[in-house]
């Protein structure tokens, strides 16, 4: 049986070096999704490079999704063939695209696809999260049929909430990979 792949998908403007997402890619040998524009991210390419790389990629998988990563997940589980190939996926610190200052930002990624996803999630969401106000966070793991863990005041669970390797949210990982 082969072993289970972790597809890294960072979210709008990318992980940098001391964001968990790229510690653990780099700590672990996970594989980074990378997007051809970080910085105006346009949905239906995100979608087609996720598609692609769950194609290319061998075994089972489970994907690690930040911020806007998380709404790419949703909106490409809504559309994709490939769905039965990710046997899980652990979705940090959601990005409310259709909360109006981020609608603005990045156009065409609202509204935020609400069906149940095809394979077991954990959403971890912060009480102060600058991007997601907590109750959203919960309607967006109840929607998606996501189990919700409180981080409690962690912000946007990112660089600047100075997790470092968060073993933490690696054990929620291993959880998933372990379902496989």
């Amino acid at each position: 049986m082969a072993s289970t792949s972790v597809l890294i998908l960072p979210g709008w403007q990318g992980s940098g070096p001391d964001h968990w997402q790229m510690r653990w890619a780099h700590t672990h040998g996970y594989a980074v999704v990378a997007q051809d524009d970080w910085m105006r991210p346009k949905r239906g390419d995100w979608l087609a490079r996720l598609d692609e790389v769950v194609i290319d990629t061998p075994g089972p998988l489970v994907l690690a999704a930040h911020s806007l990563g998380c709404i790419q997940v949703a909106a490409w589980a809504a559309v994709s063939r490939h769905t039965a190939r990710v046997a899980g996926a652990l979705l940090v610190a959601p990005g409310d695209v259709e909360a109006e200052t981020v609608r603005e930002l990045l156009p065409g990624w609202s509204p935020i696809v609400r069906q149940k996803l095809p394979f077991a999630s954990i959403l971890v969401g912060s009480q102060n999260d600058p991007y997601c106000r907590v109750d959203r966070a919960q309607a967006l793991a109840r929607d998606w049929g996501a189990e919700f863990v409180d981080l409690g005041a962690a912000g946007h669970i990112n660089a600047e909430s100075q997790l470092g390797d968060w073993p933490a949210g690696h054990a929620l990982l291993n959880r998933l990979t372990k379902e496989t």
